[in-house]
């Protein structure tokens, strides 16, 4: 109930893409948020000019649990919702809610974190919050391009890892985690990086009975936050992330319209 409610609060905002009202607002939300559960919280910024000649500021937020232990895992999600509804049929040039695209993997992050703080764990946590994950040219899709106008906030972070000593065991991507019966296949770019970890979680899951969720299957390579983490920050970081076989774009079916709201979220 309480990572639900982590998602309405985010769609409470608005449309959270870069430079915007509710953006901003969230910003301050999430910061404030893990500032209860954590003191040890980094706003990461920088300037950056988007595919359309815009410039911005995005910011990455970075809460650290037990930062004095060497054992660490990393936690990942992006924060940002995407600036056009460029999958649906109406409105495609504004702005969309993304209650499962952005939304959800934040909020289960959120409620890890609210965990965290009442528990402490045998290793350490770090949770990253990506910006600009979203907001990118429709037409620079594919992994060919050395200039990807997609994931600007992880692209950044791995260039420009918040502690330079910094060197957990592993990474976990959550994006649209939050659909009615969502399936998460063992995505390309993981099964390639950091299969163990693939293998370690669907265990588990199988074993606490999600595997009508998790499932024994392989999808294709999916650009996310998680290639840059894995070839450039060199951590091996696995994509939990909602598969559709049956869609044409083989995410969930209100992937980047305007029913990207609660509606979507189980």
């Amino acid at each position: 109930d309480s990572a639900y409610s982590f998602i309405e609060k985010q769609v409470s905002f608005g449309p959270r893409y870069l430079s915007s009202k509710g953006w901003a607002q969230c910003a301050n939300y999430l910061e404030n948020k893990l500032r209860s559960y954590t003191p040890h919280v980094i706003i990461q910024e920088a300037p950056v000019t988007t595919y359309d000649g815009k410039n911005h500021i995005f910011k990455n937020i970075i809460a650290s649990f037990s930062p004095e232990k060497n054992n660490r895992i990393a936690l990942f999600a992006h924060w940002d919702t995407r600036h056009v509804a460029d999958y649906d049929t109406i409105k495609k040039d504004k702005p969309i809610l993304g209650a499962n695209d952005g939304g959800s993997g934040v909020a289960v992050l959120l409620e890890i974190a609210r965990q965290l703080s009442i528990n402490t764990s045998r290793v350490g946590v770090d949770i990253i919050f990506f910006d600009a994950e979203d907001y990118g040219d429709a037409e620079n899709t594919t992994n060919n391009n050395s200039n990807i106008s997609w994931c600007l906030g992880s692209q950044y972070w791995s260039n420009n890892i918040h502690n330079p000593n910094y060197n957990p065991k592993y990474g976990i991507l959550l994006d649209m985690v939050a659909g009615k019966n969502a399936t998460f296949y063992r995505e390309g770019y993981s099964m390639e990086n950091a299969s163990f970890i693939v293998e370690k979680i669907w265990k588990r899951a199988n074993k606490l009975n999600f595997g009508n969720y998790f499932i024994y299957q392989n999808s294709p390579k999916i650009l996310d936050d998680h290639v840059f983490v894995n070839y450039i920050a060199k951590i091996p970081t696995i994509n939990i992330i909602e598969y559709d076989p049956s869609t044409s774009h083989q995410f969930n079916k209100h992937w980047h319209t305007h029913k990207d709201d609660m509606n979507n979220i189980d």
